[in-house]
């Protein structure tokens, strides 16, 4: 990145990448350029990392995220709860992962964890920046203005994190089809109360929830039959929660003292495409949806994650620019799945005695371990299965082709000590596993003209883990299996559609 300053005192900076918010979304997508090698300058409105307890779930996917880059020590040992819900019917989220059901982190400390890396890998984060303007055509110019005033930002590429009301979505005019909101949960954290806690209780004329921590209560209440109120951006005031409260249970918490307040909807939007040329987005810029179940903040760091790899192979030369357009189709299909499960979650919260039809079958249903499996692979983001060999995955294709690669253990082929599938990812780089521990000649060869992209391990798989002897898979940076056989047949073909051209061939 280099500035420069022009007559009119406008600062002028260069960079590959101008990624807007610095949100969860923003932040992940920076620490993943930098480690990919591109040059990133993040703005944001705000002065630091949220100080609002917004959301408060990290899911386990997200958590091996986290690990395969080795965050999670600095998280300590938040508290995990293995029971989530769907729709407020209790539900198991536990499944074969690292870190199975949901881990308490308050937002704020996600930023902050996710703000800390970045900055060690040395992204350019400017806090107190507004984005007035931008044009992208053979790149991108932005304008924005900071405590010191205005700047001018040239990159190659740019991508909107800032949020579910998008500055950058607005000023590229891009399609958000979906739905506004109908009906509304209203939330605050308030000091100075005693209510019981309450996990999704339905009462006679609306849904109240309740939980105590660290002597801050937050409460949030539905009525039925109340519609989402037009509120302008602004939040609601703590009367209109404590009358609603009352409303519905019958109790009075207008003592209390409120921490934060705010208002969720049901709107439900997707962005036809998440690529417009050179600017991309991720996170509630490119979908907005009601929180339901944790899932907003999971969505959004898994886009970043998806889409920093791929951003930073095209930057480098080393990617054509088709690798980007894997990044909508990939995770448009993830979005609209899970904005679909939110829709059906929102009808089951918020519908009134009409719905309990259905949440009677819906409880029954979740005794069985397929469906209870399905849905929490959905909301825990474990199920995710991606389209990495064309057209479509066939029945008979290997089980992981497309899946993350499990955490497993393994022993290095030239001895010392047993060490994990995911501390091979933390490099950022993508990674060719054999699992014979012989070296695979044949393998090493073909895979050497990438080999500045892509690790070669070969090593043993532990007896009785999620892996088996003899196979051999490409893995993508994001963890993603993109290739699996026990030859190097196809290898080639593979390495060229996630990795580039082989160096060789330059």
């Amino acid at each position: 990145m280099t500035t420069d300053h022009q007559d009119t005192d406008t600062a002028i900076l260069d960079t590959d990448v101008l990624v807007v918010g610095a949100g969860p979304a923003g932040l992940m997508l920076a620490t993943e350029l930098r480690l990919g090698g591109a040059e990133v300058v993040v703005v944001d409105q705000r002065p630091g990392p949220t100080t609002e307890s917004r959301a408060s779930t990290l899911h386990a996917r997200t958590m091996e995220i986290l690990d395969s880059r080795g965050l999670l020590d600095e998280l300590g040992t938040p508290p995990c709860e293995p029971r989530g819900h769907f729709g407020g019917v209790p539900l198991d989220l536990t499944l074969p992962s690292s870190h199975p059901g949901q881990w308490k982190v308050a937002q704020t400390r996600t930023e902050e964890l996710l703000q800390r890396r970045a900055a060690e890998l040395g992204a350019d984060l400017r806090r107190r920046h507004q984005l007035l303007s931008l044009t992208a055509e053979d790149g991108v110019e932005a304008e924005a203005i900071g405590p010191y005033g205005p700047v001018r930002i040239r990159a190659r590429y740019l991508v909107g994190c800032d949020g579910e009301d998008s500055t950058v979505r607005r000023l590229v005019r891009a399609p958000f089809p979906g739905r506004d909101a109908a009906r509304e949960l209203l939330r605050a954290d308030v000091c100075g109360v005693e209510v019981a806690d309450r996990r999704f209780q339905r009462l006679e004329h609306g849904l109240a929830i309740a939980a105590t921590r660290e002597g801050v209560t937050r409460v949030m209440v539905h009525e039925f039959g109340r519609p989402a109120a037009e509120r302008g951006g602004a939040e609601p005031d703590f009367a209109e929660v404590t009358d609603v409260w009352k409303r519905v249970t019958g109790e009075d918490i207008s003592q209390g003292t409120p921490l934060w307040v705010n208002a969720f909807g049901d709107a439900n939007r997707q962005l036809a495409h998440y690529r417009h040329g050179r600017v991309l987005f991720a996170g509630d810029a490119a979908h907005r949806q009601m929180p339901s179940g944790g899932q907003a903040l999971n969505l959004g760091v898994q886009d970043a994650f998806n889409l920093g790899w791929k951003l930073a192979a095209v930057v480098r030369g080393s990617a054509g620019e088709d690798l980007l357009d894997t990044y909508h189709s990939e995770r448009h299909t993830v979005g609209r799945q899970v904005l679909a499960n939110i829709r059906a979650q929102v009808e089951l919260l918020l519908g009134g005695p009409e719905i309990e039809p259905a949440r009677a079958l819906l409880t029954e249903l979740v005794a069985l371990d397929g469906v209870r499996q399905h849905l929490a692979g959905m909301i825990s983001g474990l199920g995710i299965r991606y389209d990495v060999e064309g057209p479509e995955i066939h029945s008979a294709a290997h089980p992981l082709l497309g899946r993350r690669l499990p955490d497993a253990w393994l022993e290095p082929a030239e001895g010392g000590a047993r060490r994990r599938t995911t501390e091979l990812l933390r490099t950022g780089r993508g990674l060719l596993l054999s699992l014979d521990g012989d070296g695979a000649p044949a393998l090493r060869a073909t895979a050497a003209p990438w080999s500045d992209r892509v690790a070669f391990v070969a090593d043993r798989p532990v007896a009785g883990g999620p892996l088996s002897a003899g196979q051999t898979l490409l893995v993508r940076p994001d963890g993603y299996v993109a290739w699996a056989g026990s030859g190097a047949a196809g290898l080639a073909r593979a390495l060229t559609r996630w990795f580039g051209t082989a160096a060789a061939d330059d």
